[in-house]
């Protein structure tokens, strides 16, 4: 029985998720570590860890965080979001921005119409 989140996901997030199940498959294999010692280093089952393998998207992100962890592999995870990456909302930021900055004057107050250091000007 499909797993109900099956097919609430978008098709290209089952697509990049069998991808990455299937790219932690190959580098565990190129390590030659058994799914049995992999599941252990990790903490998990073998179920979980061939879920994983597969891309299933009911294994939570934590679990392949650890797997990756376990290959050596977690750098990348922490620059997924990163707002440096993000092209959109800096874009969307950048529209947002102010035409104009107005700097308040430091000696004028509210109906204040006095220029600051205007009395200084007379004196002489």
């Amino acid at each position: 029985m499909p797993a109900p989140i099956r097919g609430t996901l978008p098709l290209p997030v089952r697509r990049i998720l069998r991808k990455l199940g299937s790219d932690i498959r190959d580098a565990r294999l190129r390590r030659r570590i058994r799914a049995s010692t992999m599941a252990e280093r990790a903490l998990i089952s073998r179920t979980t860890l061939h879920k994983i393998e597969r891309g299933d998207a009911g294994v939570s992100m934590g679990m392949y965080a650890t797997v990756l962890f376990v290959l050596g592999m977690h750098d990348g995870i922490s620059d997924l979001a990163d707002r440096s990456r993000d092209g959109i909302g800096l874009d969307l930021l950048e529209e947002r921005l102010p035409q104009r900055v107005r700097v308040p004057s430091a000696g004028r107050r509210r109906g204040d119409t006095r220029l600051p250091g205007a009395d200084d000007q007379g004196a002489g």
